[in-house]
């Protein structure tokens, strides 16, 4: 990979792109450290570092925005809106027949969606900036400036504190809107897809911050070590171990990313006019993980939903309340947590590569091109031997990302170590985007060194 950045680096057009992207990446940046106005942050803090640490829906947006959201930052959303956005677009897509008119229309079509799917994160991030103001009011009279505290406390609806209330919820789906804006920009003029490049981004901006957690850790061993002994001294050999199980989930992200099954298939030759059409040998590729992260995405923010409850009423007095016992059953460090999550990545893995591949129309468009599969009658033979290969490929890849996702999670709680998380679905996304932009990279490098028949 190294090789290749180094390589595009030498070319200048792609040089230029490059440098563009990481000039997006750096707006991204100083946008996650810039503060929303009327929010007193050093009280925020403290309090957000130790609730996105746990299993909630406020955990699964802070890792999506690098930490912007557990500092209440202009970028506190993050992308969260335009995935759910995108999420929602493509299943509406299958649902409506209209969308999916429109999605067979080709580029216009494809720029009607993308202007709806705008539209769409605008309204989420407006929906989301509300929720988490109200949610910061709620929880933090003292978080807020004069204004909104005055607001939070009840006085009154006064201009003064509706106001800050507004500016509050239009500093967040401005970040938004302006985080959108920004993959775009990368799609159109950079390197990778933009809104990937930006999770990127933001996932290995929290990479100093781990390793400075497992230095730590592992010098809280050493001392133990000379101190003749105790608890600590396990850390000698369990940041090694955590070393070494990371470097092993990534190369196996690697080796499910780039396997396939290959479906071979035998065009029939035929004449049109004076000239033979056909008769080559090709095959279908299916790719082990069809669906990516998403069923880990549909899966956490499911599964987020009982703890976000839980930390809305927030409190000492309701933790011996009924409900309150009910939602911390979901709890990432009890048991239920990961089998459910299993469970339910599977579940929505086959949900994803059903609404998205179709093995009849599959099979029709072989048979109108003359195509078969050897050995397997044309028409519903071959949609039923292709939906074969797809049931058993996508049980292959739920599977890989249910142990992607379940196996961190089993670890830490067995492991106990505050503060320190191996999150199978950020190393996911940060694989499988660094894999992606290589590839773009590599086919854009292949086209400028292609050599054409006047040379």
């Amino acid at each position: 990979m190294f090789k290749v950045f180094r390589n595009a680096w030498k070319i200048m057009d792609l040089r230029k792109k490059i440098l563009y992207t990481l000039f997006i990446v750096l707006i991204f940046r100083v946008g996650a450290v810039i503060p929303v106005p009327f929010l007193k942050l050093d009280v925020i803090q403290a309090s957000m570092e130790a609730m996105t640490s746990s299993g909630s829906l406020l955990g699964y947006m802070n890792i999506l925005s690098g930490g912007a959201f557990a500092n209440a930052t202009v970028f506190a959303m993050g992308v969260s809106p335009y995935i759910n956005s995108s999420i929602i677009m493509q299943l509406l897509t299958v649902a409506i027949p209209a969308l999916e008119r429109i999605s067979k229309e080709g580029e216009e079509g494809r720029k009607k969606i993308a202007q709806i799917t705008r539209y769409v994160t605008v309204g989420l991030g407006l929906i989301q900036g509300t929720a988490f103001y109200f949610f910061l009011r709620n929880n933090w009279v003292e978080s807020a400036g004069s204004y909104a505290a005055k607001f939070a406390k009840g006085t009154g609806w006064s201009f003064p504190s509706v106001f800050a209330a507004v500016t509050i919820i239009l500093a967040f789906t401005a970040g938004s809107a302006l985080m959108m804006w920004l993959g775009e920009q990368v799609n159109e003029r950079g390197i990778g897809n933009g809104i990937s490049i930006l999770l990127f981004a933001g996932i290995i901006s929290r990479g100093p911050q781990i390793a400075t957690t497992l230095w730590q850790y592992f010098d809280a061993g050493i001392k133990a070590a000379q101190q003749g002994g105790g608890p600590d001294t396990k850390y000698l050999w369990m940041i090694p171990a955590i070393i070494i199980i990371f470097l092993a989930i990534v190369m196996f992200i690697v080796l499910m990313t780039e396997g396939e099954r290959r479906i071979p298939v035998q065009y029939a030759k035929r004449v049109v006019g004076r000239k033979m059409y056909g008769g080559q040998s090709t095959h279908i590729p299916i790719k082990v993980n069809m669906s990516g992260v998403l069923p880990i995405i549909f899966a956490s923010s499911l599964l987020a939903v009982p703890g976000t409850i839980k930390m809305f009423i927030w409190g000492q007095e309701t933790k011996e309340h009924f409900w309150y016992k009910v939602l911390s059953v979901f709890d990432t460090d009890k048991l239920v947590y990961p089998f459910i999550y299993f469970i339910l990545i599977i579940a929505f893995a086959y949900f994803y590569v059903t609404i998205q591949y179709n093995a009849v129309e599959m099979a029709n468009n072989l048979q109108k091109n003359n195509g078969t599969i050897p050995g397997i009658r044309p028409g519903q033979n071959t949609a039923q031997f292709i939906s074969k290969i797809i049931n058993k490929i996508t049980l292959i890849g739920a599977l890989f990302l249910s142990v992607i996702a379940v196996g961190p999670i089993i670890f830490g709680s067995i492991a106990k170590m505050p503060g320190l998380s191996l999150g199978g679905t950020s190393i996911l996304i940060v694989v499988g985007v660094a894999i992606e932009t290589t590839r773009q990279i590599e086919s854009q490098m292949l086209m400028r060194h292609y050599k054409g028949f006047l040379e």
